[in-house]
């Protein structure tokens, strides 16, 4: 028997996808099940029918059993987009520092078409099983430890990402604020204590986008996320034509900035001051390159690979697509891909075009040398703080649905326990950033691991074991790329993880992701 005409068998659905009462059964064979499986498929109403699988032209739309997507198409670029667009896009004008622009171009425009490839895998994979979830591909593909596999890798992976961008909510908050209201930063005021900024955020604006019983009501709050990172962009380019190069430099000497973390390092023995400003005289470094290749290029390529990550927020994205097929879900993937991509290099160009190679590891850092109380640059810093904050429940909703695959794979849907998990999440995040922010160095080698194997690796691997050998052989084309793709995902990680104990042993911070 086929494996689409298997899952039909299951559901108790005619060949053409319509139901049939429960009279007509002995009519329809029936494909027993284990027990465990049979209880594990469909907590959420994820399993479909034969008609998950396209026809010829893959136009034809699937059909949830007791679920039906209603997100559009364009809310659903939105909500994939902010899954892409983290805290990473600061970095990359660093990264086209340390390889050129053509260089960079070249990894980014590779990372980008691997990463729409990884989703097609996905897609293909989710496909021939008729199942939307990371995990119950795991299950599929190795039984129990390919799900608790993939379960661990989404839970770690993204609680890693939350505590990222909190701990940026407390460290830049309070600068922010400080800078509108020209605060002494000396003084033991509430909304300067990053601690209470940081749990009012996650109270007052975190939680309750976290309890949106589904991920497509975010889709508004994804836009009005992805038009601060426009705002961003927009800033940058403006600032490419207004700042010179050399640029003339804040003084630490004659103005109070160490609360900004404005590290002068001033070297040139014939630069001059004037009003507070160091103007530099040397101009050596103003020239953009198309190749470069340095001590710290080889640092920006797991930064690149990472620039994409958006793969545990797929599958519960297409189950809320709405007349979903595999076809529709792809041009989903491709355009966010398409849009971040673009974004990515532009913000990219034009900040390293600004600072060339003065361009700092953090661009908005870069730009409060020169004048850390422009106006301009304290909004573009508050429109990436409201970007990270509103990308938190995007990345919540992967982590509380793979814990109750994992956990609660039998049970419906509850409420309580719904909300149990947000507060919960919530909850330990916030501790972790305020009492253990060292910690977060291990959630970097944990991202290390876990970012491979949810772009790369289980994609490759879920579909070399679940695509029928009758199908696909082993020998075929497509399963040596999915193989090769895995192995470029074991790379990637070795990679990376290298980078990171180099960091530790040197007491530097270079290697990064993309988020």
């Amino acid at each position: 028997m086929e494996p689409a005409q298997s899952e039909m068998s299951i559901l108790g659905c005619s060949t053409n996808g319509k139901g049939h009462n429960l009279g007509d059964d002995k009519y329809v064979p029936m494909k027993t099940l284990p027990e465990e499986l049979d209880t594990f498929d469909d907590p959420d109403g994820i399993l479909e029918s034969e008609e998950f699988l396209p026809n010829g032209d893959g136009t034809k739309p699937m059909r949830f059993t007791d679920f039906e997507g209603k997100t559009s198409f364009g809310m659903s670029v939105f909500n994939l987009g902010n899954a892409i667009m983290g805290s990473g896009i600061l970095g990359l004008a660093y990264a086209m520092a340390n390889t050129g622009i053509l260089l960079f171009l070249f990894l980014l425009t590779v990372v980008a078409v691997l990463s729409c490839y990884s989703i097609h895998l996905l897609l293909k994979s989710s496909g021939i099983v008729g199942i939307r979830a990371y995990e119950q591909l795991g299950y599929r593909a190795f039984g129990t430890p390919g799900k608790m596999a993939a379960g661990i890798a989404i839970t770690l992976q993204n609680i890693g990402a939350m505590s990222s961008y909190l701990y940026i909510v407390k460290s830049e908050f309070p600068l922010v604020i400080q800078a509108f209201s020209r605060a002494d930063p000396t003084a033991d005021l509430w909304y300067l204590n990053g601690n209470y900024l940081v749990v009012m955020v996650s109270i007052g604006v975190i939680l309750p986008l976290a309890l949106m019983k589904q991920l497509g009501y975010l889709g508004y709050t994804s836009g009005f996320s992805l038009s601060c990172m426009v705002f961003f962009l927009s800033a940058v380019i403006y600032k490419k034509f207004q700042i010179p190069c050399p640029f003339e430099e804040f003084s630490a000497a004659n103005h109070t900035v160490s609360h900004l973390n404005i590290h002068l390092n001033i070297t040139d023995n014939h630069a001059t001051h004037d009003n507070g400003l160091v103007h530099e005289m040397d101009d050596s470094h103003c020239g953009a390159r198309m190749f470069t290749m340095n001590s710290q290029t080889a640092y920006t390529i797991p930064i690149l690979a990472f620039a994409f990550v958006c793969h545990p927020e797929v599958l519960p994205i297409y189950t809320e697509l709405r007349n979903p097929t595999q076809r529709r879900m792809q041009h989903v993937s491709n355009l966010s891909i398409l849009v971040m991509y673009t974004m990515y290099f532009l913000a990219a160009l034009f900040g390293y075009l600004t600072f060339y190679g003065k361009t700092e590891t953090e661009l908005l850092h870069t730009y409060s040398r020169i004048d850390p109380y422009d106006t301009l640059i304290l909004c573009v810093r508050l429109a990436v703080l409201t970007a990270v904050t509103l990308t938190v429940p995007i990345v919540l909703f992967p982590v509380r649905r793979a814990l109750n695959q994992m956990f609660f794979a039998s049970k419906s849907f509850n409420w309580l326990r719904h909300v149990a998990i947000a507060v919960t999440l919530l909850s330990f995040i916030n501790m972790l950033v305020i009492f253990a922010p060292n910690i977060l160095g291990i959630f970097g080698v944990i991202g290390a691991t876990s970012a491979p194997c949810l772009i790369f690796i289980f994609p490759a691997i879920f579909y070399i074991r679940i695509v029928p050998k009758e199908q696909e052989p082993m020998h075929s084309i497509p399963k040596i790329l999915a193989a090769c793709f895995a192995g470029l995902g074991v790379a990637f990680m070795i990679m990376s993880l290298s980078f990171i104990i180099i960091d530790w042993t040197t007491g530097s911070s270079n290697s990064g992701g993309g988020h």
